[in-house]
Parts: structure tokens; C-alpha cells; sequence
């Protein structure tokens, strides 16, 4: 799913293989250009985080139950994701369908039901399923359920540098379902509109449509920016089935810059505002406000390992998103990741060691001492913040 630039890095990824049917010498040639071409590809990733608050539920969700996107347990091997990725193209028109499989596949889904297994289990989730119609060289068409364009990070775990996800990332979009057009000006300059039911839901929960948009520029070589924008009325009908008035809004900007052949660069910041109810979870009242600030570098020591750090700051004090204490306020957190990247195996195997730190603002409140973000070894709340030490193992193909 597409959370800013690296979107195109996983569609690199899924040109794997190919299968086409046979051809008889004896029937009429085709132009190879005019032929259809399947794609198959995909990974699997698992982990094993030690967690030093050593939590008595061995989980690392903190009191919210939301500190950390897929990477939930500590203490113990785990299964990430497992994706497949099927893909036909032509010159003229492509379609893809992204499916997600293993006990994060629900998290995949955000927004809708879990699926007929259960929490906890083996799920089967659709990621994305949309096909593109390249009307000419610089316009194209996109109708389906298609990963956001909000955001540097995606879900897939081969593309992004570091495993744990950002609290931009869990707080942000993850998919929408519409149609979009996308128009390149030339090499350096595209624009992107769109229609779209809501946020991160299968069904339409009202009659409004969300207005989606993104603008590219590369400024110069290396350099890419993108501006992304969504607004959306995402409340619950009223009673008598008419819409209720709430509002998402979310303003944008992804950039990274290639400074060496080695060093790299990104940076992430978003605004958002909200009012009114968000698809039936409470009524916040009036506009507030949340936003956050993400850097990202990474150095390559070789062709096969590299180091990458990322630093980031959220604030969600207002309590528009669901980053809350164990109080039920809003807070805010600084989270700084440090995680080398290591291929082997002819670059299917990725080995992704990670330190991160995540440290929360604490309750005001008297008598708030047991009520901090993360749990302790007695199973009571007195951590502020807290560190995990650990491996992630992917293997694509």
C-alpha cells in the first residue's frame, strides 16, 4: 500500500516473475508490446522483540493499546505478514491484487470486522485490488480499493527501512476505495485527484465522498517531493439517516533526497484536524487538531548491509486520534529506531535488527502514578516509556 515515495520501490518488487501462455509457430504473431504479462511475488516476515520493561503481558501496546502498528508482541517468535501480489499488465492497462495473510492481516484490514477466523488468528485480508487504464502517456485512470497516499511508510515490510511502523503511520490513513487520475506533467511533475468513499473501510458509512489529492516535483536529481491531501466527512448518519456534520482533514508533505550513492534522506510531517463523530466512535465536538514530524537517514556500509535511523515526534494531546494514556487523554510521544538492513541469499532474505525507544508525556493527574503509557513486570501501568531490542526476518520472492 502506498504511504508516500516508497510505493514505488514495492511495485519494483512485484516484477518478479512471469507466466504467458504458449504460442503456436502456425497462429499470427502479436507485437510483444501488446502482450499481457503476469506478475507474481511477495514475502513473509517474523520477529522476536525483547522488550526491557519486561511487561507481565508480554505485550508492547501500552496502555492504549495502539504504541506500536504490527510488531504487538514481546518475548516471543512471531508471525508478521504474509503477502502475495498478482499482477497483469499491458500498454494499456494493468490490474493488481494484493492479499494479506497471517495474525496481522485484521490489522491490515483496519476499520472493518475481523475476519471469520477470529482475532489472534490466521486471517485473509484484500490489501489492495485495483486496476490502472493508461488513457495516454500522461493520464491515467485507477478504479478499486488502493493503498493511501498519505505518508512516507507502507504496510510491506521489504520496503520500508525500519520494521516497527511510525506513529504517523498508525495514526495516519491506510486505504481507501475510489477512483483517482493521474496526470504527468513531464518526468518531474505529476498531479494526482480523486474520489474516494471514506478512510479505511470496506463500506461507505455515509453518503459523502472524501476528496483526495498529491502533487510531485522533483526539484532537482535525487530529490523528490510530494504534497498529499485528504477531506472527509468520516461521521455516522443521524438517526433519521441523514448525514451527521464531522470532518477529517489532513495536509501532507513527503520528501527524501539521495545525497550519496550511500546516504539517504527522508522526512515526514503531517497536519490534521478533526471534528464532529469519526465513523461512530464518539463525538470530539469541535475541530481539533493533531500532527506530527518523522526523519528518516540511512547509510549503506555495503552492497548488502546498511544502518538507518529514524526520529520522530507526535502529538495527539487534543485526543483526535486514537494515541491516548491510560487515562484515556491525549498525549504525546518522541520515538527515536535505529535498524540495520542485511540481504542475503541472493537478496531474498532480509534481516532487519532493531533498537527503538518510545517516550511519553505523563499524566498530570494526581494519583496518575500507576496510570503511565507502558506496563511493568507486575502488570501495573508505571512506565513512561520504553524500549525494545530485536530482529525482524523477511524472505521475498
Amino acid at each position: 500500500m502506498k504511504r508516500g515515495v516508497l510505493l514505488i520501490s514495492l511495485i519494483a518488487m512485484a516484477a518478479i516473475g512471469k507466466a504467458e501462455d504458449p504460442v503456436s509457430s502456425s497462429a499470427p504473431k502479436q507485437d510483444d508490446e501488446n502482450k499481457g504479462k503476469f506478475t507474481f511475488s511477495g514475502y513473509i516476515d517474523s520477529y522476536y522483540f525483547a522488550n526491557f520493561n519486561r511487561p507481565a503481558s508480554r505485550s508492547n501496546l501500552g496502555a492504549a493499546g495502539n504504541a506500536r502498528a504490527f510488531d504487538q508482541r514481546a518475548g516471543q517468535f512471531s508471525l508478521g505478514l504474509v503477502q502475495t501480489r498478482i499482477g497483469y499488465s499491458t500498454t494499456k492497462s494493468d490490474v493488481v491484487v494484493d492479499l494479506a495473510f497471517g495474525p496481522n492481516a485484521d490489522l491490515g484490514n483496519y476499520g472493518n470486522l475481523v475476519g471469520p477466523l477470529g482475532s489472534n488468528s490466521t486471517a485473509l485480508a484484500i490489501k489492495q485490488a485495483y486496476f490502472n487504464w493508461k488513457a495516454t502517456d500522461k493520464l491515467t485512470f485507477t478504479a478499486g480499493q488502493f493503498g493511501t497516499h498519505i505518508g512516507y511508510e507502507v504496510i510491506d515490510a521489504p520496503v520500508n527501512y525500519n520494521y516497527s511502523l511510525s506513529n504517523l503511520f498508525n495514526n495516519g490513513p491506510f486505504y481507501h476505495i475510489g477512483v483517482k487520475a493521474n496526470y504527468a506533467f513531464s518526468d518531474r511533475t505529476a498531479l494526482m485527484v480523486g474520489v474516494v468513499n471514506n478512510i479505511d473501510n470496506l463500506n461507505d458509512n455515509n453518503r459523502s465522498k472524501g476528496l483526495i489529492g498529491q502533487f510531485f516535483v522533483s526539484p532537482a536529481s535525487g530529490w523528490n517531493l510530494y504534497l498529499n491531501g485528504m477531506v472527509s466527512n468520516e461521521a455516522n448518519p443521524k438517526a433519521n439517516g441523514k448525514d451527521s456534520t464531522g470532518m477529517y482533514a489532513i495536509l501532507d508533505l513527503t520528501t527524501t533526497y539521495q545525497i550519496t550513492n550511500k546516504f539517504f534522506l527522508g522526512l515526514n510531517a503531517a497536519y490534521g484536524g478533526q471534528k464532529g463523530d469519526y465513523q461512530g466512535t464518539g463525538n470530539i465536538g469541535n475541530t481539533k487538531n493533531w500532527g506530527g514530524v518523522a526523519l528518516y537517514s540511512n547509510y549503506a556500509i555495503s552492497d548488502k548491509v546498511g544502518l538507518g535511523a529514524r526520529y520522530e515526534i507526535f502529538d495527539n494531546k487534543s485526543g483526535a486520534r486514537a494515541l491516548r494514556n491510560a487515562l484515556g487523554e491525549g498525549t504525546s510521544v518522541n520515538s527515536i529506531t535505529i535498524t540495520a538492513n542485511i540481504t542475503a541469499a541472493d537478496g531474498h532474505l532480509l534481516l532487519k535488527p532493531e533498537f527503538r525507544v518510545d517516550s511519553y508525556a505523563k499524566p498530570t493527574a494526581r494519583g496518575a502514578e500507576k496510570n503511565f503509557q507502558f506496563e511493568d513486570s507486575n502488570g501495573e501501568f508505571t512506565k513512561s516509556s520504553q524500549a525494545t531490542l530485536g530482529m525482524a526476518m523477511i524472505y521475498k520472492f
